[in-house]
């Protein structure tokens, strides 16, 4: 195999890895986008919770304080996770 033929190989075989990877990175970049809307609508429902115990009444009952907990913990997580994909 002459030095031109090998070279046209590696060519074509760094040009098949890049298409691969773009593809991949089109695809990572619309699953961080679609998780990121999931996010947003948590927050609103987190952010309304949260209004409700800090603000409404005194009297907010456990369940209500447990469940706005573990939202905001879920959603801790998930905007973590991103940042990770992100980097």
């Amino acid at each position: 195999m002459s030095m031109q033929d090998e070279f046209n190989k590696l060519s074509e075989k760094v040009k098949q890895y890049r298409d691969e990877a773009r593809v991949q990175m089109h695809l990572a970049r619309e699953d961080v986008k679609d998780e990121w809307e999931d996010l947003e609508k948590d927050w609103e429902r987190f952010r309304n919770k949260m209004d409700h115990i800090l603000h409404g009444t005194q009297d907010a009952g456990h369940e209500a304080r447990e469940t706005a907990r573990k939202l905001g913990e879920d959603l801790k997580t998930g905007y973590q996770n991103i940042r990770k994909k992100l980097d």
